[in-house]
This record gives structure tokens, C-alpha cells and sequence, in this order.
């Protein structure tokens, strides 16, 4: 009867009482509600779970499979323990590995997910859409940041949502080796987290394992593939009363020091200035509300951003957010189609920030005054304002909010917007926004909309995305990111997943059809026809042992876009032994073939690596006129001991002339990163990028061969587009102390190269360098 009685206990969600007495909880009951322990002890945070604590704290058993194949039992076992004193939740994770070796490095924050890590997903609001994010390798090193599911994930290859891991967290963890598996000790304090108000709280959890030798993920709540939530199939943690998280204060000070130095009459100039004193203020005003102020930080970057190459110049480059201060409490500020981007806030004098849950609605106040040095004027502060309000509607939707103005002297934007997500079905979600700008300058007032819906169907084998949206030509977002204006997309993509037997050689595929359609918003709104039209075949596959294989044929066809090409004119004979100067008009479309292949290998103990290939017939924007198209990227990360990390990066774009197969342009962009970890606060990090870039002298290649002409916006006169080369390196340098999030020692040196010919190194020429040191200090009161 006993074992009976398990059974049933464990398939209704319940627990049933483990060896030593503690309850046990198996993860494959649907909607397991734990009833986590309290204890007044406070183990040393050592990685051994051989304190009392840990004999009286809940068991988390039987994880499932949740890739490549879900909803089978997972192939190897993994137990976390929990249980929670006054101040903090512990979190102890035995994983037992018996078919293959265990991956751990003594790697930097956040750059754990190469090892075996497990990772904690602890929704503290138990709303199954928001969660703060926590991660452990097993030698305990961290990675965190949290989780807000927008409908972003991919629905084609139905993956998950990826946490952003921006936003860092005190906590601390530590773990070791052990002859079967791995070990983790894991401490968050309370002050680190959000929570509502109130004595008694349930908190969501799902703990999902990486397993590096066979590429699987093992989650403890049974979540599957063909849901429109990861997080809405979490289990829940209960019996978490009367938690103290006592004042919440963070005082960060911080000292800056740069020397900048550059070409001068005579010889190189160096530019000391003064040392510079600002700091931060965090203040956790309740549980769920904290304050945060800023005055004189430091916003410059510890590592230049890697290099792009654009293709289509009428698309923007989007760079992440990497300053501290805009990444503490981002997911609040999070909306579709980045109307949020606080890099538009170049230099802030002083800053202010309030973020969290009240009244039962998320938000999210941000006010900024910036340096003179970005304003368009030179002598006024622009002024930033954005505020970001969302709730909960239902059990899994969301409706939200936004206003953001930026004032520039005389000149103003203001943005308004209303977006929402709703679930239902389990596999279903639909999502829309609608947002307005009123833009006001020297040029006089514009406004324009933008608009966007979209409908996914995530099932388990035939399944759905649909979008439909655009953006007004004068729509700007002077607090945002448009990586482009005065277009409308639609875009059917429905696909279809197949899965292989247990241990197959493919163990996923997943083939899909792509039907995208662009139109020039005037064009759209009075009716007139597509611009672009797209139908792309792709077909991939995970393989047993975690490697990874995509295939596509993208047959295209591109419209001439007037507005691009302006500024162009061609130089044509004029039979009186002179030239004149006649409008550019480009061929009314352009047939495009290409084809993609991506390989990405397993994350082998020791290396990993990723390819993707372009080729194919594509738009030459240069001269509008049909090219050939290379592209390739190639990454390779490189380990060869636990604390030598080596990361190169090869990015190559090639345009070709169909007519005679020469060169319009290239661009060729290798990364070297290396770090070494002296220990697990302090590295030391060289990072070697060289970006080639050339040009070829225009002509009107798709027609007349006559040599194109640009006009200068100035003065109006056209003058030869003559060939361009930049080749350009740069070298940085950085050693770095980072024991807890917030105090940091920084000192580095980079270096700006320039030669007349690529990848010779024998002629670099200087142009600029600097030193720069860093200081701060978390006092947490």
C-alpha cells in the first residue's frame, strides 16, 4: 500500500516524505506545489551539502527531458534541495552524471554556458511571465539577469525565450566535483529580489540543467516545447512566510581616472584630466519598489562593441545596452520594437530611476539629463523622460504602456503607446502595439504611427507565425530604436516539427516556409504594390550528441527604392564633347537566389564552434544593380585550460559585379578575444579586432556603365563617387577585479591603428590611444 500511496501523492502534485523525512517533490506531477522549509541557520556558503540544514530541506527529483525531445524522463538524475531562512533561499543542487564527463572552467560572469550549468528560475511574483535568473556552473560560477516573456522566441524552432543576462545580482554559490557528478551551494538574499507585499508569499520555480556532452536540457516542472509560455508551466513554492529583507540601501562610489592621447604639433599629445567622482544609489523603498539615483557616473564601456558590417544601408545597427546603472531594472522598460533604448542617453550628468510592482501594475520611470556633448546644438543638456507601465490581465496575459519625450533645446520628440500580449490555448498567443511621435524642430511638427500584430501557433508539430506591421515615414523614437522607418512587413512562416526516436541520429527536424512581403508606407497607404517580396525554404536539424544543422533557398525580389537613391545622378556624354549630369534611376527590380547553410558543433569539454554561409544572386546597394553575394561568419571558442579562454570571430561580406565579376565593396571584420582567469573575481583580457572595409569607384552597372554621382547635402554639388578603404585595428587591454556585482577595479589601455593596405601590419599608423582606471565599491547597508 505504502508505494501505492507514493504514486498517487506524486501524480497529484503532492509530496511524499523522503528517508530522512523531508518531503520529496517529483518533478513529473503537473503543477507541484512545494511547501518549502524555514530554518534559523546560516551554512557557510562552501559548496559541500553536509550541513544539518540541508538533511531538513525539500527535495526536487525526477526532472524530464525538455530538449531536444520533451516529455520523456531525463538520462540523468538531478536533485535540488531548498529550504529558506529569515533572510535569504538556499538552494543546494546534487547532479549525478554517469554518461559522460562534466564540463566546468573557472570561467568569467555570465560566460558559464560553454560548461554544465543548471539554471533557477524564480518567479517571485508567481505571475508565469516574469522571473530573475540564476545560474551556477559546477564549480559555482555565476551568471544571472532575469526573464520577461514578450513573444519574442522563435516559434519556428519553438526555443524558448533566453533570459537577458544584462542585469547582475549579489548572491553566492560555490560548488565542486565529485566522482559521479557535481555539487552547487547556492545563497540569494533577500535584498537581491522583488517581491510583493505581504506575511505569507508563493513564489514560481522551474530548475532547468544543461548537459553539455549530449547538448539535452532537463527541467524539474514538465515544461513542453508546444507552449506559448516557459515560465507558465513552472511549479510553485509555497509556505515562504514572514521573509526580512531588512533596509535595502546600495551605495556605490566610484572613482574615474582617463588619459587620452592623439596625433599633435609636435609628436603625440596627452590629454590628463581630472580624476572624476560620481556614484549610484539603489534603495529598495518596499519589497517591491526600488529607487535608484545617479550622479557623475562613469558610462564608458570596459570592451569596445564587436564590429558589424551592414548590407542594407537603410537598415540600422542595433548595439546592446552594457552600463550598469540602465541595466538594473530594464525588463521593466521592455516593449516590442524597442521604443526603450537607453543608449540613446550618451553622457547623463545625473540620472534618476524608479522601478518595480505596485498597485498591482509593473512600472518603470526614467529621467536623464545629458551631456552637452550630445546635444545636436553643443551647449544644451537634452532631457530624457520615459515611463513604462504593464499589467496583468488574466492568468498569463499583459497589457502595458508607454510615454517617452526627449527635449533637445528648442527641439522635441514625444512618443506615445499602448501594446498587449495575450495567451490562451496553451500554444497560442497574439500580440499588438500601437504607438504615435511628434517630432518638433527647425523643419517644423511631424507625427506618424506605428502598428504591429502578430499571431503564433506554437504546437507540437504544425504550428504557425504571423506578423503584421509598420511604421510611419516621419515616426522617430528619440528615447528608441527603429532600425528602419516608412515600411510595412508581413510575414507567414508555418512549419512543421518531426522527432526522432530516443538516441536517433536526428533526434528534432524542423522544416518551415517563409512568405514576407515589404512596402513602402506611402505605397501601402495609398494602395500601390509590394516593394520587396521574400519566399525562403529552410529546413534544420538537431543530431544526436547536440550538434546542430540548417539549411535555406531564399528566392527573392527586390523593388527600386526612389527615396535611397536621391542623392544619385550618372555622368553621361552629351555629344558636344562634353558631360551632363542626369538623375540616377535604378531598374524597376531586381531577381535574387541564394542560398544559407549553419553548422554549430556540440560545446565539447575543451571547444565549440558555429558557421554560416551565404551565397547566392542579390541587390548590389551600391549601385542598384544585381551582384553576387558572399557572406560568411565563423566562430570558435577554444579552452584549453579551466582558466585560458580564447574566442575568435571571422565576419566576411562580399559584393560582386555580375556584369564582370569585379569587386563593389568588402568588408572583412576578425575578433580575437583572450582571457585568463586568475581567479574567479580577477582576469586578465586582450581583445585584437580589425575591420577592413573597401569601396570601389560607382558606375551605373546595371545599365549604362556610366560613373554615378553623389550629391554633397550642403552645398548640392554632385561630384564622382571615387573607391574608399579604411583599414582600421584596434587593440585592448583590461585587467579586472569583480568580486561582487558593483565593486570593481578596472585599469586598462586600448589603442587606434590605421594602415594604407589590409592586414599588412608593417605600416600601422597610431591615431589615438587612452589609459583609463576604475574604482567602486558596493556598500550594501
Amino acid at each position: 500500500m505504502l508505494p501505492a500511496l507514493s504514486l498517487v501523492l506524486a501524480l497529484a502534485g503532492q509530496s511524499r516524505p523522503g528517508p530522512g523525512g523531508p518531503a520529496v517533490y517529483s518533478g513529473r506531477a503537473h503543477a507541484v506545489q512545494v511547501q518549502v522549509p524555514r530554518l534559523d541557520a546560516e551554512p557557510v556558503i562552501n559548496g559541500r551539502l553536509d550541513e544539518p540544514a540541508w538533511t531538513s530541506a525539500a527535495r526536487l527529483t525526477d526532472f524530464t527531458q525538455y530538449a531536444p525531445l520533451d516529455g520523456v524522463p531525463a538520462d540523468d538524475s538531478t536533485e535540488v534541495l531548498v529550504w529558506y531562512s529569515p533572510s535569504a533561499i538556499y538552494f543546494g543542487i546534487r547532479a549525478f552524471e554517469r554518461h559522460g564527463a562534466v564540463h566546468a572552467t573557472l570561467a568569467d560572469r555570465d560566460k558559464i554556458f560553454s560548461d554544465d550549468n543548471v539554471q533557477i528560475f524564480l518567479g517571485t511574483f508567481n505571475d508565469g511571465r516574469q522571473a530573475t535568473f540564476f545560474a551556477v556552473n559546477p564549480l559555482g560560477v555565476q551568471a544571472d539577469g532575469v526573464l520577461v516573456e514578450s513573444g519574442r522566441s522563435n516559434s519556428v524552432a519553438q526555443t524558448r525565450e533566453s533570459p537577458d543576462l544584462s542585469p547582475d545580482y549579489v548572491f553566492q554559490s560555490k560548488g565542486h566535483l565529485t566522482g559521479d557528478g557535481y555539487e552547487v551551494e547556492v545563497r540569494i538574499p533577500f535584498k537581491s529580489l522583488r517581491y510583493g507585499a505581504g506575511h505569507q508569499h508563493v513564489w514560481s520555480l522551474n530548475v532547468l540543467r544543461a548537459v553539455q556532452h549530449s547538448g539535452y536540457e532537463d527541467t524539474w516542472a514538465p515544461a513542453r516545447r508546444a507552449s506559448a509560455s516557459f515560465l507558465g508551466q513552472s511549479g510553485t513554492l509555497a509556505g515562504l512566510n514572514d521573509l526580512h529583507r531588512g533596509l535595502v540601501m546600495d551605495l556605490t562610489p566610484e572613482l574615474t581616472s582617463k588619459v587620452t592621447g592623439a596625433p599633435g604639433t609636435p609628436g603625440w599629445n596627452y590629454d590628463v584630466g581630472n580624476p572624476q567622482l560620481g556614484g549610484t544609489v539603489r534603495w529598495g523603498i518596499s519589497n517591491n519598489l526600488t529607487l535608484n539615483g545617479t550622479a557623475r557616473p562613469d558610462f564608458s564601456q570596459v570592451e569596445s562593441d564587436a564590429g558589424q558590417l551592414a548590407f542594407d544601408p537603410r537598415q540600422s545597427l542595433f548595439f546592446d545596452e552594457k552600463r550598469p546603472f540602465f541595466l538594473d531594472g530594464t525588463e521593466q522598460f521592455t516593449t516590442p520594437n524597442n521604443l526603450v533604448y537607453t543608449r540613446r542617453i550618451v553622457q547623463p550628468v545625473a540620472a534618476v530611476k524608479l522601478t518595480g510592482k505596485t498597485l498591482g501594475a509593473n512600472i518603470g520611470l526614467l529621467s536623464a539629463v545629458d551631456d552637452p556633448s550630445a546635444s545636436a546644438t553643443g551647449t544644451d543638456h537634452p532631457v530624457y523622460n520615459i515611463l513604462r507601465v504593464q499589467r496583468d490581465v488574466g492568468a498569463r496575459s499583459r497589457l502595458g504602456g508607454l510615454y517617452t519625450d526627449k527635449v533637445d533645446g528648442s527641439a522635441s520628440n514625444r512618443l506615445a503607446e499602448v501594446d498587449g500580449r495575450i495567451l490562451f490555448g496553451g500554444a497560442y498567443s497574439t500580440q499588438f502595439q500601437l504607438a504615435g511621435s511628434r517630432t518638433h524642430d527647425a523643419g517644423g511638427t511631424a507625427t506618424a504611427p506605428l502598428w504591429q500584430a502578430r499571431f503564433d501557433n506554437n504546437a507540437r508539430t504544425f504550428g504557425w507565425r504571423s506578423s503584421f506591421s509598420g511604421v510611419g515615414d516621419e515616426f522617430q523614437a528619440g528615447a528608441g530604436f527603429i532600425g528602419r522607418a516608412g515600411v510595412v512587413n508581413v510575414d507567414l512562416d508555418p512549419r512543421v516539427t518531426l522527432y526522432g526516436r530516443r538516441g536517433s541520429l536526428v533526434e528534432r527536424f524542423t522544416g518551415d516556409i517563409d512568405v514576407l512581403g515589404v512596402w513602402q508606407y506611402r505605397h501601402f497607404v495609398h494602395g500601390r504594390g509590394v516593394q520587396d517580396r521574400k519566399l525562403h525554404f529552410n529546413a534544420g536539424a538537431q543530431l544526436h550528441g547536440g550538434w546542430n544543422v540548417s539549411t535555406g533557398l531564399f528566392v527573392e525580389s527586390f523593388g527600386y527604392d526612389s527615396t535611397l537613391y536621391a542623392g544619385y545622378a550618372i555622368a553621361l556624354p552629351n555629344g558636344f564633347g562634353g558631360v551632363d549630369t542626369v538623375p540616377f534611376t535604378g531598374q524597376p527590380r531586381i531577381p535574387n537566389f541564394e542560398g544559407i547553410v549553419q553548422v554549430s558543433t556540440p560545446q565539447f569539454s575543451q571547444f565549440d564552434a558555429s558557421f554560416f554561409a551565404l551565397y547566392g544572386h542579390d541587390e548590389n546597394f551600391f549601385e542598384w544593380a544585381s551582384s553576387k553575394l558572399v557572406l560568411l561568419n565563423a566562430n570558435v571558442d577554444w579552452r584549453p585550460t579551466d582558466k585560458l579562454r580564447l574566442a575568435l570571430s571571422y565576419n566576411w561580406q562580399l559584393v560582386l559585379r555580375r556584369t564582370d565579376g569585379s569587386t563593389v565593396g568588402q568588408g572583412r571584420i576578425p575578433r580575437l578575444k583572450v582571457e585568463y582567469q586568475l581567479a574567479r573575481p580577477l582576469f586578465l583580457r586582450v581583445v585584437e579586432q580589425y575591420v577592413a572595409t573597401e569601396q570601389d569607384s560607382l558606375r551605373d552597372a546595371s545599365r549604362t556603365e556610366a560613373p554615378i554621382l553623389l550629391r554633397d547635402p550642403t552645398t548640392g554639388i554632385y561630384s564622382r563617387a571615387v573607391a574608399q578603404r579604411s583599414n582600421s585595428f584596434r587593440s585592448d587591454v583590461l585587467v579586472a577585479y569583480q568580486p561582487t556585482p558593483g565593486t570593481v577595479l578596472f585599469a586598462g589601455y586600448g589603442a587606434s591603428l590605421d594602415e594604407p593596405r589590409a592586414f599588412r601590419f608593417s605600416d600601422l599608423t597610431r591615431t589615438a590611444d587612452n589609459f583609463f582606471l576604475k574604482l567602486s565599491y558596493l556598500f550594501r547597508l
